[in-house]
């Protein structure tokens, strides 16, 4: 019995990553016109507040607001695309390098960040970015070096966002979630080894 995936598997899979990816799109834009139009940005305030105790619940929230529709339109495409990269090999690696970037992240940015609120979906994106450009490195396979390669084409520009050169851009969550995208391509690629994947 072979075990090949089906063409009928694989539209089910696509199936599933659509719809994990554009569903959590979906919540990004409607938290965004719920805060814009009825609360009056009064979300944001639930963002990362770096050395305060209430701004721990960030670390979860902060992904899901954003600063205006231009935040979230520019972190939209990269999400979805990203995303859509990272489940390629298996659809449950995206659970995986979206937890890790968030909490790695957000504490990173809870520590060390500088003062205000810290929201947006960036910082995981740069997780995705960190996770894709090493797992190549941790898996030592084809595949995982091929899009290893694509990614640092298509998207290698966004490195410089992890550094301090733009004023009002987190870029402490944008390294952060690199370094917890970096833990989790280790990770992935040390649990695929174990169980010979």
């Amino acid at each position: 019995m072979s075990s090949q995936p089906t063409k009928s598997s694989l539209a089910r899979e696509l199936k599933t990553q659509a719809t994990i990816l554009s569903g959590t799109v979906a919540v990004f834009w409607i938290t965004e016109i719920v805060d814009r139009f009825v609360l009056q940005g009064g979300l944001d305030r639930f963002g990362i507040i770096p050395r305060h105790a209430i701004g721990l619940r960030g670390i979860l929230l902060a992904p899901f607001l954003h600063g205006d529709f231009a935040h979230l339109i520019a972190n939209s495409l990269p999400f979805l695309v990203l995303g859509w990269f990272v489940m390629l090999q298996e659809t449950s690696d995206f659970f995986v390098v979206t937890i890790l970037s968030m909490l790695i992240g957000g504490l990173g940015v809870w520590l060390f960040g500088a003062p205000g609120f810290h929201i947006g979906a960036s910082g995981v994106i740069f997780g995705y970015l960190g996770f894709l450009l090493f797992r190549g490195l941790f898996q030592r396979n084809i595949p995982s070096i091929f899009l290893s390669v694509v990614v640092g084409f298509l998207y290698g520009g966004l490195i410089w966002g992890v550094l301090p050169i733009q004023e009002g851009i987190s870029w402490e969550g944008h390294l952060f979630g690199f370094f917890g995208g970096v833990v989790a391509a280790y990770l992935v690629a040390r649990e695929k080894r174990y169980f010979g994947q």
